[in-house]
């Protein structure tokens, strides 16, 4: 007893030592239960929605819902809601709010949806789209009109079913001929195609493309507008009795479209047993055959079974056949793109004899060909000689007048030169006058000057031989002796027959004779004196 007392007396303690740990634990679970309920509340209120999600509400109290009602029409009463939470975090209280949260609804590339209401009244009779308000709130159940393009929606599920469709393609070559599904009956219900905005086939057909529309309210068929080709032999046999009551066998490729402005109306037309890109089928059973044995029945009963084996027929008859053809599908809105006849078969009972006959005037026709063919390169040939020799005469033709003016040209070239060297000559012959009469005149003058220095010297010889008593031998004699004393120094002659002193002799004799004395000759021997003569030229 006296231990404890001890142990619980607070004045027992001693001075320094630390009071118990039981104060420090509460405070430490306090502090933990403070914390715990403050994760549990967090926890618990929170609403978080992550991407791609959204969270419906469900309330706990408030008004009761009527029975014919599954989803609260506002706040105020119990139930599902109709707001949902898109992605982000919120806080509601747990004890007056449930939620739920799910993926969002998702449409991925290629697809489309389709929103179906499911709360609102009843549709009536014969209704199957649901009536909105403004803004596209539905009043009715039933199927949403338009469509959910690719992407995400934060749609209730409660209050909206979705249906994932594909949407319409239409490829190269084909036109969509819509049907409305969902509209006003037209004001006119006897005719084939309607007009936009009313119940039937619409007038105008889709361009090929991608076209996203609601299955539910328009309906799309394809049209093949492209080139179809089709036998008449795949039918059967395809023929008709002539006129002599042969029977003649065919067979042919026709090929056809339909026109693209016309496509709505030959589906209305043509759509009894086949649909859509097989309605061509439909066109071949109903159009394009029995035209085609009507035409070859009455046409071909008109001509014997022998003529079908001549060109001439069968050309005629393959134009023809293509043209009825051609008229009689084109107001159906089918073009005909060409209709040939590929073979014919005649009975073998005339085929043969006819046939050998028909080869008989094809080769007569191809010798005749051959013949005018022949004449033909004749006149060709002829006509080519005579385009060569127009061309020889034209080149002949050129160089005559290359000639011709060349020869001008050169003419007028020697036209100009010659008055050229005329003028030239015609002032040469004024200065060849001129420079005659000035020769002329220095000639004269010359002669005048030789005549006159002639009669000054005549003159003085006169008046030398005068000096000498006229007697001009001894007037020569002493110019001789002048120019011979000038030239020699020295002489050695023979006196008595020297032929120089002959010379001299012959001057003595002139000398006496000119005196009036006589000389004599020299006689005796003659002398001779040696003497050395020295000339100076």
């Amino acid at each position: 007893m006296s231990g404890l007392s001890e142990i619980s007396d607070p004045r027992s303690r001693q001075p320094g030592r630390p009071a118990s740990g039981a104060p420090l634990a509460a405070v430490v679970f306090l502090c933990a239960m403070c914390a715990g309920l403050s994760w549990l509340v967090y926890t618990s209120f929170r609403i978080d929605v992550g991407s791609g999600e959204i969270a419906i509400l469900l309330k706990k109290i408030g008004k009761d819902l009527p029975n014919s009602e599954e989803v609260a029409p506002s706040g105020e009463y119990k139930g599902i809601q109709k707001d949902v939470l898109t992605e982000g975090r919120y806080f509601y209280n747990p004890y007056v709010w449930s939620w739920e949260v799910i993926r969002q609804v998702e449409i991925v590339s290629g697809e489309m949806g389709v929103k179906i209401s499911l709360t609102g009244d009843d549709l009536g009779y014969g209704e199957f789209l649901a009536l909105t308000e403004e803004g596209g709130v539905p009043i009715t159940k039933g199927i949403m009109p338009g469509v959910l393009n690719p992407g995400r929606y934060p749609i209730n599920p409660h209050l909206f079913a979705v249906e994932v469709h594909k949407p319409v393609t239409i490829p190269a070559g084909f036109k969509g001929v819509m049907t409305n599904l969902a509209a006003p009956l037209a004001d006119d219900p006897n005719q084939l195609l309607v007009p936009p905005g009313k119940r039937g086939v619409q007038e105008l057909a889709l361009e090929p493309g991608t076209h996203y529309l609601n299955p539910y309210v328009q309906r799309v068929d394809l049209v093949d507008c492209r080139s179809q080709r089709f036998n008449l032999g795949e039918e059967g046999d395809m023929g008709f009795p002539t006129k002599d009551g042969f029977w003649v066998s065919l067979d042919g490729v026709i090929e056809f479209r339909i026109q693209p402005e016309k496509a709505a109306e030959i589906y209305v037309l043509f759509n009894q047993a086949s649909n859509g890109p097989t309605i061509d089928k439909e066109i071949v059973e109903t159009v394009i055959m029995p035209n085609a044995r009507s035409f070859c029945r009455l046409q071909g009963s008109n001509a014997s079974g022998r003529e079908f084996i001549q060109g001439v027929t069968r050309t005629k008859f393959q134009e023809s056949f293509e043209k009825s053809m051609r008229e009689a599908c084109q107001p159906l809105g089918i073009e005909v793109i060409q209709a040939l006849i590929t073979t014919i078969r005649p009975p073998d009972k005339i085929a043969d004899p006819v046939r050998k006959r028909e080869i008989a005037k094809q080769q007569e026709l191809q010798y005749q060909q051959q013949k005018l063919q022949q004449e033909s390169e004749q006149k060709l040939a002829v006509e080519k000689a005579m385009v060569q020799q127009k061309q020889a005469l034209v080149v002949a033709d050129q160089e005559i007048v290359k000639v011709v003016t060349t020869a001008l040209q050169e003419q007028e070239v020697a036209l100009t030169r010659a008055s050229e060297d005329l003028a030239v000559a015609q002032l040469k012959l004024e200065a060849s006058v001129d420079e005659a009469a000035a020769i002329g005149a220095k000639g004269k003058a010359a002669a005048d000057v030789v005549r006159f220095d002639n009669q000054a010297q005549a003159a003085g010889w006169k008046k030398a031989v005068d000096a000498f008593s006229g007697d001009g031998q001894g007037f020569a004699q002493y110019v001789l002796y002048e120019k011979l004393s000038a030239s020699y120094r020295r002489m050695m002659v023979n006196t008595a027959d020297s032929p120089i002193m002959q010379i001299f002799a012959s001057f003595a004799d002139s000398a006496a004779a000119a005196s009036g004395r006589t000389v004599q000759p020299a006689t005796g021997p003659a002398t001779t004196s040696p003497v050395t003569t020295t000339s100076a030229p």
